[in-house]
């Protein structure tokens, strides 16, 4: 049967009849034995039906099986006269093809056999080094051997097998070969390859080693047409190492190129040598400015095995080169990628050629387009921009794309500054049906105030480009190394932060809260405090962002609400009371999935009344998700949880809100209470206190510090207060001998 995607020239699957022993080693007179390595029985029924016929170098092929690498190594123990193995790379395991290879190199050292690498999953690539190590002859994909290739593939591994064995017959001929390939199999770029090969094939030829390398190169600034480009070169030819054939100087050598791609041929005389090479995946000429007329049957032997192996080690380079290209640039734009972008900055901290300035490129609304219009478009949009940057700046500046929506450019700052950049976001992108305007966050590093390394420098420019996000207006920033001080401030406070809240050195101290009516002692809000070494208190305004920014606040807050409801419960054992504890909560953690179920499991765990817990949120939590807030609330509510708005006034809250939040309480800022002695500075806590009696809540004010404040707000008609004149923040043991003399003394 043929499967689907195959046409009738290309190699079918037919049901193999014959002898399925793990083993076959019947020989033919006059034949070739190949080794079949592959755990799909089917396989080897195919290559069998494909290469019967096949006579080639006056024999034919007599197949041998092994379904395993293990089978194939034991098969080979006992056979040293194979001539080629088709290898499958995944076979018991991901990687047995390339142990059977190491093996057989290593361990059997077997040089001559030839090894065609086959895989039916082309993720299960060999690793570079494997094939460079391991004589490799070949590798393709099992999809891509047609009956044409996989012959072309045999006859070509033949031809390098016979060579190989007639060559041995000349230990230094051999010997100068095996060092010649091995050379170029270290090389890892095009260049040093082509210089490599041209003063090999110089001294083997015993001709001066003058001249270059051209391979015909897909290129993109070419509409991906085949170019003839010169790799590398020797002598007066070095300087037109990675340009095109024809901007080199030498009109002789661009014809006779030409020619011998052309004819696919070799040609010989006395002033130059021209080698044609035709390798798997590419095609080269060798031109060299020195020849002669006769050569000795070695020695175009020993040439003609060079150049089969030379066809091997071109399309290794090539492989590299391609690997390479995988691995410095962007697929999507052609650009560098973040790898070849910091290869070049390390470049850039060592001279001045580079320029003096670095700028990253934050796309601002890429993942809104992302996800309203779909990634194709997002994709359309990046090669957009790509395309305008390039446009838009000197051939001297570098430019690449170093994240999902983050573009680097290095160059000079006389080009690359904040006018020149947001000039290309002046006009719209239009991609396909769409036209969308876009604007760009901004981060520059100056090269004098850079580090030494690639790496070092994207950081820095990287800290600019944060701090730029922060600031919706300015949306620029040039780094300064004092960010990079604060940045490792906050990140060392963060890492001391999660050290003592493990080991349990962060501590809850309580401030009470009493009745403005009838001076009764009602609660007291629970208050964060961390002591540094020093025995010092660190302000919560400095380290609550930072536990906010980290996350640790979830933590954190979890085991307030638990302190909060020990500190009830050991309050109950000292006196009859119904005190409420208030207990502040953030942004980060409404935003846990769980966050409302924990506090609610928390609460019952504790044994406490739910009622006498009140959750404090600020304005700014509920505005940043005001649905998301107001539903969690609802949740907690139902349970009988209290709930206090923190700092109403200070921001911009929307009233329609406040309307649809489940509140008890509203807490008037200290800032309106300290205001209040001046004219008219007790409008807005009048205000908010007023708007607490229309909409049904208590009202609380905190920071009263004065007897004058405290009867500006009894006028005002607030309930509850809290601050320095009543009791400042105590530890636990403090309230707790507080509130047993405050019941005694009161008697209730």
């Amino acid at each position: 049967m043929c499967p689907a995607g195959f046409d009738d020239d290309e190699i079918l699957f037919a049901e193999d009849n014959g002898d399925d022993t793990p083993v076959e080693s019947v020989v033919l007179p006059n034949s070739w034995r190949v080794l079949i390595v592959d755990d799909d029985p089917e396989i080897h029924s195919v290559t069998k039906l494909a290469l019967n016929d096949l006579v080639a170098f006056e024999g034919n092929l007599a197949f041998s099986h092994a379904h395993s690498g293990s089978e194939a190594i034991s098969f080979l123990h006992d056979n040293d006269d194979i001539a080629i193995i088709l290898l499958d790379v995944v076979m018991e395991t991901e990687d047995a093809g390339l142990r059977v290879a190491r093996y057989i190199r290593n361990d059997l050292n077997m040089h001559d056999v030839r090894i065609i690498l086959r895989t039916g999953q082309p993720g299960y690539a060999p690793e570079e080094s494997v094939v460079k190590e391991y004589d490799i002859n070949d590798y393709k994909t099992k999809t891509e051997l047609t009956r044409s290739k996989l012959v072309t593939a045999i006859v070509s591994s033949l031809r390098s097998f016979l060579q190989i064995k007639k060559i041995n017959e000349n230990r230094a001929g051999l010997e100068h070969i095996v060092r010649c390939g091995a050379d170029l199999l270290k090389q890892q770029s095009a260049s040093s390859f082509a210089t490599s090969t041209i003063k090999q094939i110089a001294q083997l030829l015993k001709i001066k080693p003058i001249g270059l390398l051209c391979a015909d190169v897909i290129c993109e600034d070419n509409n991906n047409e085949k170019t003839l480009m010169i790799q590398g070169g020797t002598a007066v030819y070095a300087e037109f190492s990675g340009q095109r054939l024809i901007n080199c100087d030498n009109g002789r050598a661009i014809l006779q190129i030409s020619q011998s791609f052309n004819s696919t041929e070799h040609k010989f005389d006395e002033h130059e040598t021209v080698l044609f090479i035709k390798g798997v995946s590419q095609q080269a000429a060798i031109y060299i400015d020195d020849g002669r007329l006769e050569y000795t049957e070695t020695e175009m032997q020993l040439l003609d095995v060079y150049l089969n192996n030379l066809v091997v080690a071109l399309d290794n380079i090539n492989l590299v080169s391609r690997l390479q290209n995988a691995a410095y640039k962007d697929w999507l734009t052609g650009l560098g990628n973040r790898t070849e972008f910091a290869r070049i900055l390390d470049l850039h901290a060592r001279c001045n050629e580079y320029g003096d300035i670095v700028a990253l490129i934050d796309i601002k609304q890429f993942s809104d387009i992302n996800d309203g219009l779909g990634q194709d478009t997002g994709n359309d949009i990046l090669v957009a921009i790509a395309k305008r940057i390039v446009e838009s700046f000197a051939s001297t500046t570098t430019i690449g794309r170093i994240s999902a929506d983050v573009f680097g450019l290095i160059g000079f700052e006389k080009e690359l500054n904040p006018d020149n950049i947001q000039n290309l976001f002046k006009l719209p992108f239009k991609v396909g049906e769409h036209t969308l305007p876009l604007t760009a966050n901004l981060g520059f590093c100056r090269k004098n105030q850079s580090g030494n390394k690639g790496l070092t420098i994207l950081k820095q420019a990287y800290i600019a480009l944060n701090r730029a996000k922060k600031h919706n207006i300015k949306r620029l920033e040039f780094y300064t190394s004092d960010m990079e001080e604060q940045t490792a401030w906050r990140l060392g406070m963060i890492r001391q932060l999660r050290t003592d809240f493990f080991n349990n050195r962060l501590q809850l101290w309580y401030q009470p809260q009493y009745c403005l009516k009838s001076n009764k002692l009602v609660g007291m809000e629970a208050l964060l405090r961390w002591p540094n070494a020093h025995g010092e208190y660190i302000s919560p305004t400095t380290f609550i962002p930072l536990a906010e920014h980290s996350g640790l606040i979830i933590e954190i807050g979890a085991w307030v609400l638990e302190e909060a409801c020990r500190q009830l419960k050991q309050l109950d054992a000292l006196i009859n009371n119904d005190m409420k504890i208030s207990v502040n909560v953030s942004m980060p953690q409404f935003r846990s999935p769980d966050f409302a179920q924990s506090v609610i499991t928390t609460i019952n765990r504790m044994g406490v009344d739910p009622a006498r817990i009140e959750l404090e949120i600020t304005e700014s939590v509920i505005m940043d998700e005001p649905q998301m807030v107001i539903d969690i609330l609802n949740a907690l509510k139902s349970h009988g949880i209290k709930v206090a708005i923190d700092d109403f006034g200070t921001g911009f809250s929307s009233l329609s809100y406040l309307q649809r939040l489940p509140l008890d309480r509203i807490k008037v800022d200290r800032a309106f209470v300290m205001d209040m002695h001046n004219p008219n500075g007790a409008i807005i806590a009048e205000m908010i206190i007023n708007l607490g009696k229309k909409l049904g809540l208590a009202t609380i004010a905190e920071g009263i510090e004065t007897k004058e404040q405290e009867q500006g707000l009894i006028n005002l008609g607030c309930e509850y207060v809290q601050g320095f004149l009543y009791a400042y923040p105590m530890p636990s043991a403090e309230l707790q001998i507080k509130v047993k003399q405050y019941f005694s003394q009161h008697k209730i």
